[in-house]
């Protein structure tokens, strides 16, 4: 079983995970990416040594410099990388507009981000599909698409080649 530790951790790079025991919401989608090949670690770290006034700066956790250890773990980090080289749909209370592979933050309340991933399972009660995410008891797959104030809606298909 995976628990819920946000711990600070010193982790290799590239390909670097925090131990399979323990994660939190931005690792489930790190390791769905890592399934299919894309190494966010690698690309959020590089986006952000090129880019890093793109990035938020008014969280607590935020140095003045880039960190290959937790950049990648923070939810608005991700949200600015998927803004930045995916696609966002637009936030909708439509729940056909949310398909499998999309990535969904959310407001939990207090200002407290947090991201999961649609997946190709649809709830038996409403049909919907359902979100991969861990919220503290470790990854869920949840009917809880529209159960939080969404903030963001990305589609991230890894680095394009040019």
């Amino acid at each position: 079983m995976v628990r819920y530790d946000p711990a600070y951790v010193r982790i290799p790079y590239p390909g670097g995970d925090v131990p399979a025991e323990t994660g939190v919401c931005t690792d489930e989608i790190i390791r769905a990416y890592r399934a299919v090949g894309v190494d966010l670690q690698k690309e959020v770290h590089e986006d952000m040594e090129e880019h890093f006034s793109a990035y938020p700066r008014k969280w607590r956790w935020l140095s003045g410099h880039t960190d290959a250890n937790i950049d990648h773990r923070r939810v608005p980090n991700l949200m600015v990388f998927f803004g930045r080289k995916g696609e966002m749909p637009a936030i909708t209370d439509h729940a056909e507009d949310y398909a499998p592979g999309d990535l969904v933050t959310w407001d939990l309340g207090g200002n407290v981000p947090h991201i999961g991933i649609v997946v190709d399972q649809k709830s038996p009660a409403s049909g919907r599909y359902m979100i991969v995410h861990n919220i503290g008891r470790g990854p869920k797959i949840e009917d809880v698409l529209f159960s939080w104030k969404i903030t963001g809606h990305y589609r991230y298909f890894g680095a394009r080649s040019l």
